[in-house]
């Protein structure tokens, strides 16, 4: 019994060996010979993206196909990177296997163009190829330069850096990161609005004094500067100039107007909840270290809409602030807030552009 035993064993070891040496025989060898060859899109091909067209083709990637020595099945990856980079940070816009084309939404490509770092609006250019792969063997197709213009959903900003920022609560003189910023009406809106606070005053023809608006946190994007004409500014120009004061800056970046104004303001609280009534403002204090505005007084009970108070500017209607909906959110022009009687410390915070605050405890 023991010897027909070891004989099988003998017999299965032997048939394992020549069937491994078998299947190594018969293995197809794996061997890039001739790369994927890109057929579209055509070098210098441009694309202006919109939110409105995201889930729309944007391009349809076409390519010859990539030769191996044999059937095999190729997984096909369509790359982009930043023309000169090398593709050492490429972005992924799709993948196939054993496929020569593959459709790119407008989303998609917008979205690989900033992962690249481009700049919402303005065109950059880019360059793609197709990346073909069959186990560990690697071939890329020719390279092909395209120009993206994307866009963003998120409202564009501008930093305000200067040689006022030290003295005025805002980090260190020149230093875009912990500059104050203006913000636009929207997404791919030019128009722009935000509060600042200036506590010396900046002439921007001295050395190291005034400030600028940038598009980006660094000095990278459109600086603007002073403008030829008053109230006009320009990327051109020098540093803008300004009064000490706190001020409420308006900046249109539209080329057909590139405007610029600066309303110095001071706040107070007016209205029959207040102790000046509807004559007289009750005026608050700003605090550079909390960035806010702030007033301890004694209210009244009032109703609104007709009745209670509002923030209001240099002791005119021509800036104010109401809250239409009860809900802490300032607008312009807005419903009067109403009271209830006591002592309160009344705070309005106008340090997040277009999207001003307050608060009314009670002490």
């Amino acid at each position: 019994m023991k010897n027909i035993t070891k004989s099988l064993i003998a017999l299965l070891a032997l048939f394992a060996i020549s069937c491994s040496v078998e299947d190594v025989q018969d293995r197809p060898v794996i061997e890039g010979v001739d790369a994927p060859v890109l057929t579209a899109p055509q070098s210098g091909a441009a694309y202006v993206l919109s939110p409105d067209a995201a889930d729309t083709q944007a391009e349809r990637f076409t390519w010859n196909s990539a030769n191996y020595g044999g059937d095999v099945e190729v997984t096909y990856v369509v790359e982009m990177d930043t023309k000169g980079n090398d593709f050492k940070t490429p972005q992924e816009l799709g993948t196939v296997k054993s496929q020569n084309q593959v459709s790119v939404s407008v989303s998609k490509l917008n979205s690989a163009a900033l992962a690249l770092s481009a700049t919402p609006f303005v065109a950059g250019d880019f360059e793609v190829r197709v990346k073909s792969t069959v186990s560990t063997d690697i071939m890329y197709s020719n390279v092909v330069g395209i120009v993206v213009t994307p866009y963003t959903t998120e409202t564009p900003k501008l930093w305000v850096p200067g040689g006022y920022q030290n003295a005025s609560g805002y980090g260190s003189d020149w230093t875009h990161s912990s500059a104050p910023t203006l913000l636009a009406e929207g997404y791919g809106k030019t128009a722009f609005e935000g509060y600042v606070y200036f506590a010396t005053a900046q002439d921007g023809t001295v050395d190291g004094q005034g400030f600028k608006l940038s598009t980006q946190a660094n000095w990278d994007g459109t600086n603007y500067g002073v403008g030829e004409t008053a109230g006009t500014i320009s990327t051109a120009g020098g540093n803008l100039s300004i009064a000490a004061g706190y001020y409420r800056i308006k900046a249109d970046t539209d080329p057909e107007k590139l405007t610029y104004t600066a309303l110095k303001t001071t706040w107070g609280i007016i209205g029959n909840a207040t102790p000046g009534g509807w004559d007289a403002d009750t005026p608050m204090t700003y605090d550079p270290a909390t960035k806010k505005w702030t007033v301890t007084v004694v209210l009244t009970a009032q109703s609104a809409p007709d009745n209670g108070l509002k923030f209001r500017a240099n002791g005119n209607w021509d800036l104010n602030y109401g809250d239409t909906g009860a809900d802490g959110t300032l607008e312009e022009g807005g419903t009067n807030i109403g009271t209830s009687a006591g002592t309160y410390l009344i705070t309005l915070d106008l340090s997040n552009p277009r999207n001003y605050t307050y608060t009314m405890v009670k002490q």
